[in-house]
């Protein structure tokens, strides 16, 4: 969509629903998006890292723009994140969390290579400077009060609304991290049936990437606290949509469900205008207290799609949002995982058959326990041990199905091997650390800050 298209005005919800459609694309132009955050911090001390100084985030970014092929991009003069020519970008979550959001690409193969080259770039600059990059879902040591938060206008308007709808909406800002993975979709009906299989099956997601057990140091009583923190954030935006489950579910039912949600922001001239708890309702008929008479845009509404936080999200695309972040095998494994699933019509079929016949209540009850109990949760009288080693042999076939091969020959499926293992031993990575903390580290989360480092 060209720019010119995304700043002019909207006038009806029609419009809207029509720019979530416009993401359809045929099954031979189907893409791979994979995005993961990290908490950096000083070798030295493990304190999580400032903005400013010869050791700040700043600095690495700056550095990593002269020094490779990346642009900054500049708020009130300072530089918040960096663009590259293949559509890929590093961006700063709000507790200095460095984010790469990948580029689209065909395979799990070039996925991997991307990863790899951000890192090496990363500790390129960083290693010199004495930081280092961790992977898990929760900042395990520091208190949100040793977190700086990033000159970014839109965060300090989300920052100050969080503590108005739930408890944990900044530590959701400031310390946690994540791997998702972007996919595409055919049409509406391909659309509504990735949405509900990858819904339900985010839970599964969510178990085999549980890695945040750890809170201020000690253990916090959940396996994915990241996910936990979800549930107390604003239940305006989050959760497991029982909408999309309905029988007339499709891109006018979410465009509902977002003109629901309460706004944040308008962006305007360099500017983030705050709009917390309006409507973009009263912005279509031009009565937004925040712009009065104003009428949006399409660019409005793209904003506004990233200010809601379900499970999965629609924008052009399908994200999937249940993983903790973690070591770089993880990264690529949640793209095998859902390209697998989603990817291969017999697979997704399957998956949907796992699924179909669970009833909401068992839905929100299973992502209710998931993040205390991981893999031992129960949903449909089975184990989600038991769900997740079929929901994997379907992913299996699926990238067998795909066919990315390497030049040496190799398919995509390899990249399944981590989550494999957790699921025929049933014991998360977050259970791993926790038995670790209780036996050879002695009651300490600092080695995790070698044993995670990227």
């Amino acid at each position: 969509m060209t720019d010119s298209a995304k700043h002019k005005t909207v006038e009806t919800t029609n419009e809207l629903s029509s720019y979530l459609e416009s993401g359809c694309k045929p099954e031979s132009d189907w893409k791979l998006g994979t995005e993961h955050e990290k908490f950096g911090y000083t070798l030295d001390d493990l304190r999580p890292l400032a903005y400013s100084g010869e050791r700040g985030i700043r600095t690495i970014l700056t550095r990593l723009a002269d020094d490779f092929d990346w642009r900054p991009v500049m708020e009130d003069g300072l530089p918040i994140a960096l663009l590259d020519d293949t559509g890929a970008s590093i961006t700063l979550e709000p507790g200095g969390q460095l984010e790469l959001s990948g580029a689209l690409l065909d395979s799990i193969h070039q996925t991997c290579t991307e990863v790899n080259t951000h890192l090496k770039q990363v500790r390129s600059i960083c290693e010199p400077m004495g930081i280092a990059f961790l992977g898990m879902g929760f900042q395990p040591k520091w208190p949100r009060t040793d977190m700086e938060w990033m000159p970014k206008g839109r965060y300090r308007i989300m920052r100050e609304y969080m503590n108005k709808v739930g408890t944990l909406g900044q530590d959701m800002m400031a310390r946690t991290c994540t791997v998702q993975v972007n996919l595409d979709f055919a049409s509406e009906a391909d659309m509504v049936h990735k949405f509900r299989t990858s819904l339900a099956l985010q839970p599964v997601a969510t178990a085999l990437f549980a890695n945040s057990p750890f809170t201020d140091g000690k253990p916090n009583g959940y396996l994915s606290y990241r996910s936990h923190v979800w549930e107390d954030t604003d239940p305006d935006r989050t959760g497991m949509l029982p909408f999309v489950f309905d029988s007339d579910m499709g891109f006018e039912k979410y465009t509902d469900y977002m003109l629901d949600v309460p706004m944040y922001f308008v962006y305007r001239d360099g500017k983030y205008i705050n709009a917390t708890g309006q409507s973009f309702r009263d912005f279509l008929a031009g009565k937004l207290p925040a712009l009065p008479g104003e009428l949006p845009t399409l660019q409005d509404w793209e904003d506004h799609l990233t200010t809601a936080f379900p499970e999965v999200r629609l924008k052009r695309y399908l994200e999937m949002r249940g993983a903790d972040g973690g070591p770089w095998a993880r990264l690529c494994a949640l793209p095998a995982l859902w390209a697998g699933l989603l990817y291969h019509r017999p697979s997704l079929d399957a998956a949907w058959d796992i699924a179909r016949h669970w009833s909401m209540e068992e839905r929100l009850k299973l992502r209710a326990e998931v993040p205390k109990l991981g893999l031992q949760a129960q949903v449909g009288g089975r184990t989600l041990q038991s769900v997740a080693l079929d929901v994997l042999e379907l992913a299996n076939e699926g990238l067998m199905a795909r066919n990315r091969i390497t030049a040496a020959g190799d398919n995509e499926t390899g990249f399944l091997s981590t989550l494999q293992d957790v699921a025929r031993t049933g014991v998360t990575p977050a259970e791993r650390k926790l038995k670790l903390f209780h036996g050879e580290w002695n009651g300490s989360v600092d080695p995790v800050f070698t044993s995670c480092a990227y």
